[in-house]
């Protein structure tokens, strides 16, 4: 294995690191200017290696921020955020009195609701409050290396379900917010995702569930999943792997929604706090085994369900779904 102080010695930039398992900070790189495909290649590789990386001192216009995001993928659009009215794939958060911050401070893994969740995410300091809004992040990877050899192998395999439920306080009970939410539950329907996911670039495995979105483990009896979900969502509260950034106006902060998760501070409010962030898209999760059994997840009283089965019970809105004969 080659030295990493010798790899980061070849760099086009200097990295020094933040925390102990992961973050580092990046200097000697002018975002605002265009980068080498060399240059951005090394930023891809030490984004995978540290997981969130930090770029101080960036005097960046939007457009600045938006070519940086794109020499990693195409830029992606959230259908739930404050969306730049011309700029979609831009993402502003302006919050002060009259405009509060809603659902950040919750640990979560960007839009895992989606077949395939961003590669990474770039935030963009522009004003900052005098006291709070600091953003903390946690190491998934650090925290899947340190569950026990057991619990490892236990995980392995399992499949959880995303959606994007808590979004739906968005939509105003009325009918076009019912419409609405019908439109995005269509394009967004609940999605399955490895409880373990291997990075496309280290190899590293993580933990891929999140309380944001994540809502049960596939095929398992509920009792079972709620219980082991909530001991994986309490992975973030080990103090090892957290790291809390403190923001200073014209930062970047770009981290790898593979292996981290991240929550915003609302303790500054009603302060103003103004920021803008892209968010690169990504692949689709995968896991190092295959998806376990049903057998293996769950024992049934009686014999399961069978929509098949001939000899089933017809249910009311089965038949409220019949053709009526005039």
């Amino acid at each position: 294995m080659v030295n990493e102080s010798k790899l980061e010695q070849s760099l086009p930039f200097q990295v020094r690191r933040l925390s102990r398992y992961f973050v580092a900070e990046v200097t000697g790189v002018d975002l605002s200017q265009p980068l080498s495909p060399s240059c951005a290649q090394a930023l891809a590789d030490t984004l995978a290696e540290h997981e969130v990386l930090v770029f101080p001192n960036q005097d960046l216009s939007r457009e600045d921020l938006m070519r940086f995001g794109r020499y990693f993928g195409e830029l992606t659009v959230h259908p739930f955020a404050e969306n730049d009215e011309k700029v979609p794939e831009l993402i502003v958060f302006d919050n002060q009195e009259g405009n509060p911050p809603v659902l950040t401070d919750r640990w979560h893994s960007d839009e895992t609701y989606r077949e395939c969740p961003p590669l990474g995410t770039m935030l963009y300091s522009k004003i900052v409050p005098e006291i709070g809004g600091d953003t903390c992040f946690s190491s998934m990877s650090a925290a899947y290396e340190a569950l026990s050899e057991r619990m490892q192998q236990f995980l392995s395999g399992l499949e959880a379900v995303h959606d994007f439920a808590s979004f739906k306080y968005l939509f105003p009970d009325t009918e076009e917010g019912k419409r609405q939410l019908r439109g995005c539950e269509e394009r967004f329907p609940p999605m399955s995702h490895p409880v373990v996911r291997v990075h496309p670039v280290t190899g590293k495995k993580a933990l891929f569930v999140n309380p944001h979105y994540t809502r049960f483990i596939k095929g398992m009896e509920e009792r079972e999943s709620r219980e082991l979900l909530d001991r994986l969502f309490r992975a973030t509260s080990v103090l090892e792997y957290q790291y809390r950034h403190h923001w200073q106006p014209n930062t970047v902060v770009f981290w790898d929604n593979r292996s981290v998760q991240h929550a915003a501070v609302h303790d500054y409010y009603p302060q103003r706090r103004f920021m803008e962030r892209v968010t690169v898209k990504g692949d689709r999760p995968f896991g190092a085994e295959p998806a376990a059994k049903a057998e293996e997840l769950r024992k049934f009283k009686v014999a399961q369900y069978d929509h098949n089965d001939a000899r089933r019970a017809i249910r009311q809105f089965e038949r409220d779904q019949e053709p009526q004969i005039s």
